[in-house]
This record gives C-alpha cells, structure tokens and sequence, in this order.
C-alpha cells in the first residue's frame, strides 16, 4: 500500500544544500508556483526527493496567509508524491527540489493541486535528460 506521509527525511533542509540548489540549480515556472532542483549524488534517507516549500514575504505580508500557502502546497505534495516517485526509482543519488510559490494573489487548493499535478507529470522527464 502506498503511504501518503510526508516523512522527515522527505523534507529538504540544510543550508549548504539549499544553497546549492540556488546556485546550480535548474528551475521551471508553473504558474503559480516554481520549481526549482538540483541533483545530488548522495542519497540522505530512502526518498529519491527531498522537498521544501518557500512563499514570498514581499508577496504575502501576513505570516497566516504565507503559512496557508504552504500548507496547500504541502497536502498537493503529499497527495500526488507516489507518482514521482515510481518515476524515479531506478534514480541515483537523489534530488533537492524546492516548491517556491510565486503568484501575486492567494490561490486556493484546487488549482495548486492542479498545477502540483501537471509539475509531477513533466519534471520527471526534465530530471533524467539531465542525469
């Protein structure tokens, strides 16, 4: 059965990798969110991507509002991961993605679920022409 948890070693964090994922990382606009990757060749935890979920400060003055886009995010992650990942398996190493909402006005679930789909459709494809 296909466990739709979002474990923590899903989760991206370390600021050396985040940093790296801005600097050499590649990216694709979906609107309204970014996604933004990079592939690494060590392998931290069991999930071949490790995620995190960024909302602009400038965009959403509110700390309510930003953490309702995450959250949104989140869940639209959480639902639809199992697709990518039966993408990736034969994947070496892992990849650091970071989800960077970027629309101007709050969007509601539906269509962030909508494009978090649509984004787990076409990235597989992007990830391995690269590596």
């Amino acid at each position: 059965m296909t466990s739709f948890r979002f474990k923590p070693e899903e989760r991206l964090k370390g600021k050396r990798l985040i940093r790296r994922l801005f600097e050499e990382g590649s990216s694709k606009g979906m609107y309204p969110l970014r996604f933004v990757w990079v592939h690494t060749p060590d392998r931290f935890g069991t999930a071949p991507v490790r995620v995190a979920f960024g909302v602009s400060r400038r965009n959403f003055r509110s700390a309510v509002k930003r953490n309702t886009l995450k959250r949104r995010m989140r869940e639209a992650w959480r639902l639809h991961k199992h697709q990518l990942y039966e993408a990736l398996e034969a994947l070496d190493g892992q990849i650091a993605l970071m989800v960077i909402y970027t629309g101007k006005e709050e969007k509601g679930f539906d269509e962030i679920e909508k494009t978090v789909r649509r984004a787990i459709r076409k990235l597989p494809g992007l990830w391995l022409a690269n590596h």
